[in-house]
């Protein structure tokens, strides 16, 4: 039997929900997506939550509404999935991308303090960033038909890595530091935790989840933007329906206060969201179990290593990244090798600056070892002992034959 990479934990009462919903007769926006918002606030602990479409759909919002616009520049990683980067031309701007740790996944914030001490400058009340000229050399770059002043640096944008938190502590430190603005990209991030605080608690100026089904819950697709500021809220509420003001009491008509989107979250998945929402902390107990159990098989294979969760982080593990960096091993081989055996296995995490829209300009080299010399092995919430014990056989043969 083939061991798939993750399935989501949906049942009978996600259809019984989602049932319930379609008859009810209001499937759009409306009572479910508000129900879902509150909870969802609740859990994380922040002031706001507003549901969109998608996770790269928060991104965008998230973003317009810290300031982000046409000609900027945003301080993020490469080593993520390409709705990070694609969220920042979106909003006009360009990417600048940072390295991640050389033991971990996420953002170094020792290149980060660098790269704003040495390759920004203050004019004013913004910061800009001095390679910016570079930029123009990427051909898709919003940067190449801005017109005024290019390269302020709008925000940084800090992703938790495949659940990982990153170094919330340092990055908030140095945002206020340098006054500019910083967005969470959470988009794998509910459920877990840093220094025994919920991801989705912002100390940047908003976070944003996804509920796309290789995420930990899943609503189909959909995303989540939530802050402590009712500024964001608002202008991420206004900015996902096309604009529009609702008729004032005793009105006839709405009106539309700005070009917009089409970013809503319908009722149907809301109400999925709401099961789900109830099951996370089983399912990240779950998972999180599964993962100690890997790591107990592998304890005497040197060929490979699970990294140990950062000091004060508590991760949900939504994939689990398996290294062998420095060892020799071939990830192609290794993935075939697992296939062999009916295991599904995936390379690590891509990076941005690899394919054709942001390529030729950066040369990030932890980023591109992790992409290289990690595979991401099973994980989800009813994955068999049995089968981790299978994995592990597997992963022992390939470390002595190859």
């Amino acid at each position: 039997m083939t061991i798939p990479l993750a399935r989501p934990w949906l049942g009978e009462a996600e259809a019984d929900a989602a049932r319930a919903t379609v008859l009810s007769g209001w499937v759009m926006q409306g009572p479910k997506v508000a129900e879902f918002e509150q909870q969802f606030a609740e859990y994380v602990g922040a002031g706001h939550a507003c549901a969109v479409s998608s996770g790269t759909a928060a991104l965008v919002l998230a973003l317009k509404a810290v300031g982000v616009g046409h000609g900027d520049v945003v301080l993020t990683v490469s080593h993520s999935f390409i709705a990070t980067a694609n969220a920042i031309r979106a909003c006009g701007a360009e990417p600048v991308f940072i390295d991640i740790e050389p033991a971990g996944y996420n953002m170094d914030v020792a290149a980060l303090a660098r790269l704003l001490a040495d390759q920004c400058r203050r004019d004013g009340d913004g910061l800009w960033y001095k390679g910016v000229a570079g930029l123009l050399h990427l051909a898709e770059s919003p940067l190449c038909t801005a017109k005024g002043p290019i390269g302020r640096v709008a925000a940084i944008l800090a992703v938790h890595q495949m659940g990982i938190p990153c170094d919330i502590t340092a990055i908030d430190g140095l945002a206020r530091e340098y006054r500019i603005p910083w967005v969470e990209d959470a988009a794998c991030a509910i459920g877990s935790e840093w220094q025994g605080e919920r991801i989705g608690r912002p100390h940047g100026d908003a976070a944003c989840f996804s509920f796309h089904p290789r995420k930990i819950i899943t609503t189909g697709d959909g995303g989540m933007i939530v802050t402590n500021r009712p500024d964001i809220d608002e202008a991420c509420r206004l900015w996902r329906q096309h604009g529009m003001v609702p008729a004032a009491s005793g009105g006839l008509f709405e009106t539309y206060a700005c070009t917009a989107y089409n970013y809503r979250l319908t009722d149907i998945q809301a109400a999925i969201g709401l099961v789900q929402l109830g099951r996370l902390a089983e399912i990240v107990e779950r998972r999180r179990e599964r993962v100690a159990h890997y790591r107990t098989r592998l304890a005497g294979n040197p060929a490979f290593r699970i990294f140990p969760e950062p000091a004060g982080c508590r991760s949900n593990w939504q994939s689990l990244p398996l290294d062998f960096g420095g060892t020799g091993v071939d990830q192609g081989k290794l993935i075939h090798a697992l296939a062999a055996d009916g295991i599904t296995a995936k390379p690590g995490i891509m990076n941005a600056h690899g394919e054709p829209p942001y390529g030729g300009l950066w040369e990030l080299p932890e980023s591109e070892r992790r992409r290289t010399e990690t595979i991401l092995l099973p994980l989800f919430h009813d994955l068999e002992l049995t089968d981790i014990e299978r994995v592990a056989g597997v992963l022992k043969r390939f470390a002595v034959h190859g």
